[in-house]
């Protein structure tokens, strides 16, 4: 028998799509588990930190599409939100951001929708990450549904500083005084500066360890 292969719209129940893309994150975040670990097999190195996952919560999903102007439907939410399962991947360096995404890119079965390379252009903020949007094929039963993802890589240095500022953003409610987003950026230079000094050393360190190789 050949499965249907749908886009989510056709799905008619809350607990069906929140199994669907419970599945659809279960299959990227051991994806790259596996990776990660092929990783240190050929090269002795993990280039990933740590995995985080996540769900939109009912309450964030129907706050995101009233603010889009869109009817809070479950085929509204498949077919407008992008970031309903959500993945992040926390790594070393920022050499490594780029690694695991062309990882990603690579994966036949993953479609790569929408890149977002905070990394390079980072947001007025100081924010910094880059930002996957993939679909990727949840089998069910009698059928194939494309979902969606979003997977958002950064180094550890990225996260603690991101996580920081998500936390001041909601509690001054997206308004914080101008000193205080001024110490923000500032803050997100320093972060920059450190990852930069980190690849720098951790260059350096294998290249003192691929000389003594050779000797």
């Amino acid at each position: 028998m050949e499965l249907k292969v749908d886009n989510g719209e056709g799905i008619d129940s809350w607990q069906e799509v929140m199994l669907v893309y419970n599945a659809a994150l279960r299959q990227i975040e051991t994806k790259m588990q596996i990776l990660n670990d092929e990783f240190q097999h050929v090269h002795q190195y993990n280039p990933i930190e740590h995995i985080k996952v996540r769900i939109k919560t009912p309450e964030s999903i129907v706050k995101k599409l009233k603010r889009n102007g869109y009817e809070s439907t479950i085929d509204n939410m498949v077919k407008y939100i992008n970031d309903i399962a959500g993945i992040r991947i926390i790594c070393s360096f920022t050499s490594d951001i780029y690694r695991i995404a062309d990882m990603i890119s690579e994966q036949r079965d993953i479609k790569v929708i929408a890149v977002k390379d905070y990394i390079t252009y980072p947001k007025a903020s100081g924010y910094k990450s880059y930002h996957m949007i993939v679909s990727v094929p949840v089998y069910l039963s009698d059928r194939i549904v494309d979902t969606k993802v979003e997977i958002q890589i950064r180094t550890v240095a990225m996260d603690f500083w991101a996580s920081l500022e998500h936390k001041i953003h909601y509690k001054f409610e997206g308004d914080a005084p101008e000193h205080i987003k001024n110490e923000l950026v500032e803050c997100a230079r320093m972060v920059s500066d450190l990852d930069a000094r980190m690849l720098s050393l951790n260059e350096e360190i294998l290249a003192i360890s691929r000389e003594r190789e050779k000797e």
